[in-house]
């Protein structure tokens, strides 16, 4: 392996308001221009904005310059993958077109340096939370995007960018509060990366976004457990170099 992985989740461009996401989008553009130097792919593990929806000729507008560092990064041969996550579950093929990203939509296993990785956005995985699996496959029927289509991009999004700034990460972003305040059911894929474990024990590092707390924990007598944290209150990454991987913070 020749360069490093990275790994960043759950930026929500889009909330509070216009002017406080384009200073982290700003920041985050930073952080890859920084990262690229030694990256041997850049992993997006999902809620890159907190709506997303794209019609067939319309996307939502803003974050040009965000979308415009991704695609000077894969035009210059850098992977840059994205797992969409439950805010970007509408994201189809534009950003894999014009763009460059590589989408993945499930779980993956992927492996460097004779290392296993389990990589998800963690979003619906695990026991429980019965209704926002209910919810994800509601909005996941093709016949409902189908029929969101035919609103008008203006509405659409105007619908979408109301309920976003009513969310709970947008009080966080607003008041600059700590997304550790909330009460996150982290235990939830914990436990769900040790049934993964046990069928397959050759797994060494569980990676995940979702959830917004960075965290780091052991889990059995060889794996690692990540929660990448977010870019609203942490601004939190993880960095995989070849032996060890590692939960950074930029500043």
């Amino acid at each position: 392996m020749q360069g490093k992985i990275y790994f960043a989740s759950d930026f929500h461009f889009g909330i509070p308001d216009a002017e406080s996401s384009l200073e982290r989008e700003k920041k985050l553009v930073r952080w890859l221009e920084e990262v690229r130097k030694d990256a041997a792919e850049i992993y997006l593990m999902g809620d890159l904005f907190d709506f997303w929806f794209e019609y067939q000729t319309v996307i939502p507008k803003g974050f040009t310059r965000f979308l415009g560092k991704l695609a000077e990064i894969t035009d210059s041969g850098i992977p840059v993958h994205l797992f969409r996550g439950n805010h970007d579950i509408w994201a189809f093929h534009y950003l894999q077109k014009e763009i460059g990203l590589v989408l993945h939509r499930d779980p993956e296993i992927r492996e460097w340096n004779g290392m296993r990785f389990y990589l998800a956005h963690g979003d619906g995985l695990g026991n429980g939370d019965r209704g926002y699996k209910f919810l994800k496959k509601v909005f996941e029927f093709p016949f409902n995007q189908w029929l969101y289509r035919w609103l008008h991009p203006d509405i659409g999004s105007a619908m979408g960018l109301y309920f976003s700034r009513k969310s709970k990460y947008a009080h966080i972003a607003q008041e600059k509060k700590d997304a550790n305040s909330i009460n996150i059911p982290t235990e939830r894929l914990y436990e769900y990366s040790w049934q993964v474990l046990k069928k397959d024990p050759d797994i060494r590092f569980f990676i995940f976004g979702h959830h917004h707390l960075p965290t780091h924990k052991k889990i059995g007598e060889t794996a690692e457990f990540f929660l990448i944290g977010d870019w609203i209150t942490h601004f939190s990454y993880v960095v995989f170099d070849g032996k060890e991987a590692e939960l950074r913070y930029y500043s």
